[in-house]
């Protein structure tokens, strides 16, 4: 008789399901890809966070933190850390605010919001 292999458990049952890796829909820098939001970001920044933050159903003084962002790459499944979106935050508060309001403008386009 031969023994059998232990069976081995790669991945736990969740209780949701998982979101599927995508990456944002625009670059870091790309403002030319929706100047309208580039310039609501340059001339009335928290204007641009509170919209972003009312999007994700959150806090209206929460839209330009490091957790919002964090929130925003973990729900839809875009590859970084932590570490990344704090210093994306903290060295260029206004391209990190312009790309989670061009990727949600995007996502609701393709009906994925």
């Amino acid at each position: 008789m031969q023994a059998q292999a232990p069976v081995v458990i790669v991945t736990q049952p969740g209780g949701g399901s998982i979101p599927q890796t995508s990456n944002w829909q625009t670059g870091l820098c790309d403002c030319f890809s929706d100047c309208g939001v580039c310039l609501c970001g340059i001339f009335c920044f928290s204007c641009l966070a509170v919209q972003v933050a009312s999007d994700l159903n959150e806090c209206c003084l929460c839209g330009t933190s490091v957790a919002m962002r964090t929130l925003y790459r973990t729900r839809y499944g875009i590859p970084g850390s932590i570490c990344d979106d704090f210093m994306v935050t903290l060295c260029c508060p206004m391209c990190s605010l312009c790309q989670i309001k061009r990727d949600i403008n995007r996502r609701r386009a393709m009906h994925t919001f």
